[in-house]
């Protein structure tokens, strides 16, 4: 990964334009090439990012990062205060809290209860960034990405954008919709995926941890 500190600004064209004036920021290349900008001051989302594949331009004066949908992102390097950079290694992924890999699980066995008629392709279905939590199929034999959270917050959602970008690019299967689903969904959150296509649904995990303890008595009595 490299880390550099510097005075800059940026413009974006695309699906629309945008500009930061000039100021210190921290610029973030992972080593698949995915580039955010990061503010000391707006928590963890950056200010701006292009995720791989892309290409990466370095001038003495200017980064150019571009992608296969046109889009380019331009940062002035006006003072460079820092340059690092590490080799991380492989990680071993995020390993979810008991009731968000249960509830994960749940879904996993009933996806119905999502929507009508929802079945399963695969668990933990790998992107280039990461596996998305379900992968399924509707009754169109539309592919499904589904995220499962306890909490539902603005980074959930990004997230799940960010995997349904990468496996839009697989042509097999394209195009895909996405469902937020988790216990509780924050306004802001809710409104986020709304205006990105994505269902939000809070899901009642208890209502599925009692029906699951159900049919284990009921199997087991049988």
């Amino acid at each position: 990964m490299r880390l550099l500190i510097a005075r800059c600004s940026v413009d974006y064209s695309g699906r629309l334009s945008a500009h930061l004036p000039e100021a210190t920021r921290l610029i973030m290349v992972k080593a698949d090439g995915t580039l955010a900008i990061h503010s000391d001051g707006n928590a963890s989302k950056p200010l701006n990012w292009m995720v791989a594949p892309n290409v990466l331009e370095i001038h003495d004066d200017k980064w150019v990062v571009t992608n296969g949908k046109g889009e380019i992102l331009t940062i002035w390097i006006h003072q460079v205060l820092e340059d690092v950079t590490h080799q991380l290694g492989d990680d071993p992924g995020l390993e979810k809290d008991g009731v968000e890999a249960h509830l994960q699980e749940l879904l996993a066995a009933k996806p119905w209860v999502l929507e009508e008629g929802l079945s399963l392709i695969r668990r933990e279905y790998p992107t280039d960034i990461g596996p998305v939590d379900l992968l399924c199929a509707d009754t169109a034999q539309r592919m499904v990405a589904v995220e499962v959270k306890r909490r539902g917050d603005i980074d959930g959602v990004e997230q799940l954008w960010r995997y349904l970008e990468r496996l839009d690019n697989d042509p097999r299967l394209a195009p895909v919709r996405g469902i937020f689903a988790a216990q509780v969904i924050a306004p802001q959150a809710r409104v986020m995926a709304e205006a990105r296509g994505i269902e939000a649904i809070e899901v009642d995990y208890d209502g599925l941890r009692d029906a699951e303890d159900t049919e284990l008595r009921l199997f087991d009595i049988h």
